[in-house]
């Protein structure tokens, strides 16, 4: 078969497996009833409904508060953060930034549901508090506790993008500052930070487009205090009508995309112009880390009391209520110890299955999804044509759907397409969903390890009479292998914590933990939610461990 035809081959499936998702949601918000209903007519009735509804409006406004709230806060701690850690002699550097991307691994219902038992009104540390001062100084149910978890856990996000170019910044300026009698702080906030501007707003404009994909945190922390955003407020539009009401959903899930799909671009044209800011390349490059003097320990005490709070807190408090046969006022700790909950995990026939699927997600899903991304990034590879640039934008139209809206759009997918529909029932449903959602980082994986490859070694080959084809399976991709190793362990990290994605593709025979635990959570199941959210923070700790064993940059 020629080279050609394999390559429009796999861009046509990448093609169809991102745009058909995005032109059913279209599609069915200008319906008057479900797709599947044969009384449905094209009207504009959904649109008008939903934006008449003040739920809406004020679910809008929310997630408008939330998304800039948590950018507030994010930005300024991440960028400080990668000063901290790039450009000076803090102590423990080494050791500390596994432990700062460790938020971006574990799943966000699970620190949420971590929040609750060990902060909540009757939480470990809350008794704790409550009766050392007899009154609770906090109420974690609250728009105010929801923008300060939802900024804490995102600081990461800003990190890795400020201290990727931070790395790639000269000292000489920031040498000369010192000279001048400028201290750290005034060196950071008038040197160093200001010429990785350009990144800085890539990471606030990420950060504030992950505030319209939260959907673990406002649902938890949100929900019992009314509290409503965009994607909790399409979570609950499922029956608005007393049936499924799929046309006011669509109508949701196109306003979220409108909002969310420019934040995208421009993250891609900020992202371009950052790579202009750097003041050295090559191997002329010197760093000498700025002394803090007397500010390093204290430095090392903010970052790690924000670990603590952003991890430590909720992990302890999700576990030690695992543990426990229940927890309030007077309750005394040794006397309700157990290891019931996590025996009843496998009374429940469903759940076991969660956690047996997760797993093979992960390990399997995950392979296969690697693969996936490696045709499309071979396809791609060295091919001079301006459809490399349409197979970029389509590689990013997923990340402007919430998982939520995606594994939504995904459900309808195989519910439309009736050949598809037997497949709705199975586990490749949700592996499929995942590895749209994740395309774009996939792909950045992939492409990242081949920017390394030479193209000499390629052309070395061509020379000799191979075709395109048995040039890339004889050199390429096994001078990619570790790096496609590598892939693997990241993308096996997102798809055991990923969460909102199988929501409505949660079924008997596909059910995985994140869906699970949204779902027990419901039921007031506190115990198994405890016991199986511990499980999942198990497989993706073990994930993490394998990973730095074999020398993986967490951040890709």
């Amino acid at each position: 078969m020629p080279y050609a035809v394999i390559r429009f081959s796999v861009l046509a499936v990448m093609a169809i497996a991102v745009l058909a998702p995005l032109s059913l949601v279209g599609y069915q918000s200008f319906l008057s009833a479900p797709f599947f209903d044969s009384m449905a007519r094209f009207t504009l009735r959904a649109y008008q409904f939903v934006f008449a509804e003040s739920d809406f409006w004020v679910a809008f406004g929310t997630t408008l508060i939330v998304a800039g709230g948590m950018t507030v806060i994010a930005l300024p701690l991440g960028a400080a953060l990668a000063f901290l850690m790039v450009r000076t002699d803090l102590p423990g550097r080494a050791w500390l930034e596994p432990l700062i991307l460790i938020p971006l691994f574990v799943s966000a219902v699970v620190l949420a549901f971590g929040y609750v038992v060990a902060l909540g009104p009757v939480g470990i540390i809350s008794t704790w508090v409550k009766g050392a001062v007899g009154f609770l100084p906090w109420n974690i149910y609250s728009l105010t506790s929801l923008v300060v978890i939802a900024g804490l856990a995102h600081v990461p996000h800003v990190y890795l993008y400020t201290a990727a170019a931070l790395r790639g910044l000269g000292s000489d300026l920031e040498e000369a500052a010192r000279i001048t009698g400028a201290n750290p702080w005034q060196v950071a906030l008038g040197v160093s930070l200001p010429m990785v501007m350009p990144s800085i707003l890539f990471a606030g404009v990420l950060v504030f487009f992950l505030g319209f994909e939260l959907f673990g945190l406002p649902l938890v922390l949100g929900d019992p205090q009314g509290l409503l955003v965009l994607t909790t407020y399409l979570y609950k539009l499922t029956n608005k009508l007393g049936v499924p009401s799929y046309q006011l959903m669509a109508v949701v899930v196109v306003v979220i995309v409108a909002v969310t799909a420019p934040l995208v671009y421009m993250q891609r044209a900020l992202l371009k112009q950052a790579q202009r800011y750097v003041s050295v390349r090559g191997k002329g490059l010197k760093q000498a880390p700025l002394p803090l003097g007397p500010w390093r320990w204290l430095a090392l005490a903010a970052i790690l009391a924000w670990f603590t709070v952003t991890v430590v807190v909720p992990i302890a408090g999700i576990t030690l209520r695992s543990f426990v046969v229940s927890w309030g006022e007077g309750v005394k700790l040794l006397e309700v110890l157990t290891l019931d909950h996590y025996a009843e995990l496998f009374d429940y026939p469903n759940i076991e299955r969660g956690i047996l699927n997760t797993l093979g997600i992960g390990v399997f899903g995950g392979a296969l999804a690697v693969l996936c991304y490696t045709a499309i990034a071979l396809s791609v590879h060295r091919w001079q044509s301006g459809w490399t640039r349409v197979v970029d934008y389509l590689a990013m139209a997923p990340r402007a759907m919430p998982g939520l809206v995606a594994g939504l759009a995904m459900l309808w997918v195989f519910l439309f397409f009736k050949p598809l529909a037997p497949l709705k029932a199975t586990l490749f449903s949700v592996w499929l969903a995942y590895t749209v959602v994740w395309l774009a980082y996939g792909m950045r994986l992939i492409s990242g390890t081949l920017l390394q490859v030479g193209p000499e070694l390629e052309e070395s080959a061509r020379t000799i009479g191979a075709s395109p084809l048995r040039t890339q399976l004889d050199v390429t991709v096994p001078l990619i292998r570790y790096g496609m190793i590598a892939s693997w362990l990241l993308i096996f990290l997102i798809f055991v914590r990923e969460y909102s994605t199988g929501v409505y593709l949660l079924g008997p025979g596909t059910e995985v933990i994140g869906s699970l635990l949204v779902s027990l959570w419901g039921t007031g199941a506190i115990d198994l939610v405890s016991a199986l959210s511990v499980v999942n923070v198990l497989m993706i700790a073990l994930g993490l461990a394998v990973a730095l064993r074999m020398g993986v940059r967490l951040h890709g």
